[in-house]
């Protein structure tokens, strides 16, 4: 039985947590296929002031970081044929909206994303991703990392 694992990443330490959980998980090696995600969120006005330059610099960033990720779970056995990488830069409202339209797209069976302890006033300002994602996707597994 073949299995999808979506791995959504950004810069944070329970992001690289996740990826370190899962590449140590028992996993049938053969039969698991594992995307490593990065959505680019809605670029703010001091960073379109700085530029292509930055949105590019901030692109290739990421590649390299997605490819350490993939790096990590092939040293732990799993098939580098199998992992895979993908960065999203469309406008989104929200993460979480690209979040769960590449997962729909994908047909993934489950979710892996860091999650940054937020104060309620984060959470009420900014929202919270695990959240929404809990509320919008039914009968996926979703592991949500702190």
């Amino acid at each position: 039985m073949k299995h999808s694992i979506l791995i959504v990443l950004k810069d944070s330490i329970s992001s690289r947590e996740a990826i370190e959980y899962i590449s140590l998980f028992p996993l049938c090696k053969e039969d698991v296929d594992i995307t490593l995600l990065h959505i680019f969120r809605k670029t703010s006005m001091s960073e379109e002031l700085m530029g292509e330059n930055f949105i590019e610099e901030e692109t290739k960033k990421w590649e390299e970081q997605l490819e350490h990720a993939k790096k990590t779970l092939v040293s732990q056995g799993l098939l580098a044929k199998k992992v895979h990488i993908k960065i999203v830069s469309d406008p989104y409202p929200t993460v979480a909206d690209g979040i769960l339209d590449q997962f729909k797209k994908g047909n993934y069976g489950t979710l892996v994303l860091g999650h940054k302890r937020k104060s309620r006033a984060e959470e009420f300002v900014k929202g919270d991703i695990s959240m929404k994602l809990l509320r919008n996707l039914e009968g996926v597994a979703i592991l949500s990392i702190t």
